[in-house]
């Protein structure tokens, strides 16, 4: 890593805070370690030192510090670990004296992680499971993020890519001894057997990737029905605070109001929508029921919500195909039955509420689905696995004794997953990938 500039930033969040650490690392992390905190103490052993400015020995603070030589440290590089006390003073000072230092300055965001991966620390899968940790909500998407980071995924990809590069090899050496014997046709046979299985099993991962990618962002719970049915209401009460405006005039919500709801450690974002009805005149009105239905298209899961003292709000309105049929307001006609099957729920005396709860919770849980961990999660990681199963299909077509052009194709797609775990190739995708970290991670 000769030549390379030194970076440091503070791992822990900013502000005041009982202890805040900084990370430092790159060439000069052990000579800094020295000008400010006197010899370093023996690798990865925890001191207390008084740190001074270099210039003139003003004390900055007393802190810990930790030594970390290279190459068993998170970047692959020297490393140094300021633990000081966490207060904007104390930081921003040691930021100016480090600062000063030729050849050192702040991290760009990601740029520990990403100098991880450079020095082959962890592969380009792990870094977007770490990335997804950092913005982890829930259980599950912590669950879900821990598998990509701790090797799981990959693992996985790796046992394919292992698969294709047997294939590869038994086709080359069918072409380079393809006098001797019927080799050529019980090799094309077994090659041809190993990638329909691949397929299978790559097939079943991008199925798959759809139900993590929405635990990912959170799942899309749209609350849709007529004006005044208690949207509003139902928003508010699941999110114990008055998110929505609530009012007796049809028609008060003119946009979509959006709170994100942990539900059993399933991230959920539940979005309050215009009312829709027949016959406005109103165009900004107009424009909010145009949203609705937008809105209702691209969700997870719709509700649809009437109530008995809003005139036919009971008929869904044409388009909007709801998961879920809820009567509000059943405080208004206590003990009604009219045989319909319909939850009924009253935001006021709490009739129903908890019910409800767990039925849209079985909903979410149903839609993610929390079983078996999912292979891929993201639209990158989607696009390499369908472009090899692609490069497969191409090859299954080839005529028998084509082994030359199955050979390209099972190369092809050995090189899409390469690509997956940033083995090669990966330069256009990673400033998106590590600028979305944190700066000190």
């Amino acid at each position: 890593m000769t030549g390379r500039e030194t970076i440091f930033a503070l791992s822990s969040g900013a502000g005041r805070a009982a202890i805040a650490v900084l990370r430092i690392s790159g060439p000069a992390a052990q000579s800094i370690v020295a000008a400010l905190a006197g010899p370093c103490p023996p690798p990865r052993r925890f001191a207390v030192r008084t740190l001074r400015s270099p210039d003139g020995g003003e004390a900055i603070d007393k802190a810990g510090v930790i030594w970390l030589p290279a190459p068993a440290t998170a970047t692959g590089e020297d490393m140094a670990e300021f633990h000081i006390h966490g207060s904007e003073a104390v930081a921003s000072h040691l930021f100016r004296v480090l600062s000063g230092f030729e050849g050192v300055r702040v991290a760009e965001p990601g740029e520990f992680t990403r100098r991880g991966f450079i020095n082959g620390k962890l592969d380009l899968v792990e870094a977007e499971g770490l990335s997804d940790l950092l913005a982890a909500r829930t259980e599950a998407q912590r669950r879900q993020a821990m598998h990509q980071f701790l090797g799981g995924s990959s693992a996985i990809i790796e046992t394919w890519r292992n698969s294709l590069i047997a294939s590869l090899a038994t086709v080359d050496a069918v072409v380079e001894f393809s006098e001797e014997g019927d080799v050529a046709g019980v090799a094309d046979q077994a090659w041809r057997n190993d990638a329909q299985a691949l397929i299978d099993h790559m097939q079943r991962a991008v199925a798959r990737a759809g139900r993590a990618e929405s635990l990912r962002r959170g799942l899309r719970v749209v609350f849709a029905g007529a004006p005044n049915t208690g949207k509003s209401s139902l928003l508010n009460a699941l999110a114990q605070r008055d998110v929505a405006i609530v009012s007796p005039l049809a028609g008060t919500t003119r946009d979509s109001i959006e709170v994100l709801l942990d539900l059993d450690g399933v991230p959920v974002v539940l979005t309050d929508t215009a009312g829709l009805r027949d016959g406005s005149v109103d165009d900004i009105e107009r424009q909010g029921m145009a949203r609705t239905r937008r809105f209702a298209g691209e969700a997870d899961l719709v509700v649809w919500l009437w109530s008995r003292d809003v005139v036919g709000s009971d008929v869904v309105a044409e388009g909007v195909r709801p998961d879920m049929v809820v009567e509000t307001k059943s405080d208004l006609t206590p003990g009604t039955t009219d045989g319909r099957e319909s939850n009924r729920i009253s935001t006021l005396s709490g009739e129903g509420m908890v019910a409800f709860v767990d039925r849209l919770s079985d909903f979410v849980k149903a839609r993610v689905g929390l079983g078996e961990a999912a292979v891929i999660v993201r639209e990158r990681q989607i696009q390499a696995v369908e472009e090899s199963i692609r490069f497969l299909n191409d090859a299954l077509r080839q005529p028998t004794g084509a082994l030359e052009l199955v050979s390209a194709d099972l190369r092809g797609a050995a090189t899409a997953l390469a690509r997956l775990t940033g083995r090669i190739d990966v330069e256009d995708w990673l400033d998106d990938i590590f600028s979305r970290f944190c700066i000190g991670k």
